[in-house]
């Protein structure tokens, strides 16, 4: 069993113990926490497809680790012009694993 999940502006394919990391989620380290926007439940050859969400389904998921990403480095140089400028960018997440999907 499979479902689509919407978590921190962004959708996840994910399935029962898998471990995936998501925008930060206020939560403690082992809490669990429940994801109640569930866009599709698929099992085998039957999906079930919300409009948007699918009423009653829920992925139960517990809370591994929080961390932060690699440095993203951005650079912008225009030649001849002496123009340079340099940015960096760390994102916070947060690592699930997912412990049940009900539909």
């Amino acid at each position: 069993m499979y479902a689509v999940i919407k978590t921190g502006g962004k959708q996840y394919r994910v399935a029962e113990g898998q471990k995936l990391k998501v925008e930060q989620i206020p939560a403690d380290i082992g809490q669990e926490i429940s994801l109640d926007q569930v866009l599709s439940v698929g099992e085998g050859e039957t999906l079930k497809v919300g409009a948007p969400l699918v009423e009653g389904a829920v992925v139960k998921a517990k809370v591994l680790a929080h961390g932060r990403h690699d440095k993203v480095k951005i650079f912008k140089m225009r030649r001849r012009k002496h123009y340079q400028r340099h940015q960096g960018h760390r994102q916070n997440y947060t690592q699930i694993v997912i412990e049940a999907i009900t539909a």
